[in-house]
């Protein structure tokens, strides 16, 4: 059987993955390959490995004829056209890893301090020769004590960084599509989503992408927000309109924004990059060593499951 594996991995996952003694196409490399490169090379492959920002297509996959099992590095997989591949008998796989939650909670904390303590801001104006010592007024920041934490989304990732926002003496107010009864136990307090908005003080996003979803943080949601609140997302880009966004930080609308993720990755926009109050990060959520472990484990253990004749443990197209 050929696995093809379109892009670098784990040393260490790689050397378990060898032990299955599969004919195997490598992709050494962090660049991502382009559509048509992957569409090729996956036409005689088995198994495909890819990493949640290789897009997969029904069309490369009907292209791909042996093709039984594509196991995504990553827990999410809405990069992959699943009902295509159900339709076509592909089994798909991700692979979900308990410290990603841990990762991206701690990821987003750092995106609230840096934004909230401009930190970018100041460092940028070190670097260009703008600091001359400790000045009463320079780069004024904010403390989190006393502040309200909005969350959208309290899954495992939401949480995580409740815990860790209350430790710090915030608020913490959240909507969900159910009441989390163990988060409010420790001082959360359920809002509805317009609420949530308009009330936080720093407001980040914690939601699975789906259709549905796309701009849940728009031009409306943007003038719900205080002028002095600031936006986070280490979730997904297409949550927040970014063309919305961009102009309410240009006008001052919100005081900051801090992302992790854009709506047309790796693409970020130009405005983006010009404005200094916004903190960008390349999509680092989950990036830890304990995480990438975890989902390595998961995928071998994905492919390992499918050549025994089992029903992968990380199955979504069930």
């Amino acid at each position: 059987m050929k696995l093809f594996i379109t892009s670098r991995i784990p040393q260490s996952i790689l050397d378990n993955i060898k032990t299955l003694n599969l004919d195997m196409d490598y992709e050494d490399s962090n660049i991502p390959l382009s559509a048509s490169e992957l569409a090729r090379r996956m036409v005689d492959a088995d198994i495909l490995l890819c990493p949640l920002s290789d897009k997969i297509t029904k069309e490369m996959m009907s292209q791909a004829p042996n093709l039984k099992l594509i196991a995504n590095y990553g827990a999410g997989f809405d990069n992959i056209d699943i009902e295509g591949a159900k339709e076509l008998g592909i089994a798909v796989t991700n692979a979900p890893a308990p410290s990603s939650a841990v990762s991206t909670a701690e990821l987003t904390f750092l995106l609230i301090l840096a934004s909230v303590r401009r930190l970018i801001e100041g460092e940028k104006d070190l670097r260009d020769g703008g600091f001359m010592g400790w000045r009463p007024t320079y780069f004024l920041g904010e403390e989190l004590r006393g502040k309200t934490l909005g969350i959208i989304g309290m899954g495992n990732i939401g949480k995580n960084l409740a815990k860790r926002a209350i430790a710090f003496d915030m608020e913490v107010i959240y909507y969900s599509r159910h009441r989390k009864e163990d988060v409010e136990a420790l001082g959360a307090v359920y809002k509805e989503q317009d609420e949530v908005i308009a009330e936080a003080d720093i407001l980040t996003l914690h939601t699975a992408f789906a259709p549905e979803l796309r701009h849940m943080i728009g031009s409306k949601e943007l003038a719900l927000m205080k002028d002095t609140a600031h936006l986070i997302n280490a979730a997904r880009g297409p949550l927040v309109d970014e063309a919305a966004l961009i102009d309410a930080l240009e006008r001052g609308k919100i005081r900051s924004a801090a992302l992790d993720v854009y709506e047309f990755e790796p693409k970020v926009s130009e405005a983006l990059l010009k404005l200094d109050n916004v903190t960008l990060a390349p999509h680092l959520g989950n990036a830890t060593l304990e995480a990438r472990m975890e989902m390595g484990e998961a995928v071998v253990n994905n492919i390992r499951d499918f050549l025994e004749g089992k029903k992968p443990r990380n199955e979504v197209t069930k």
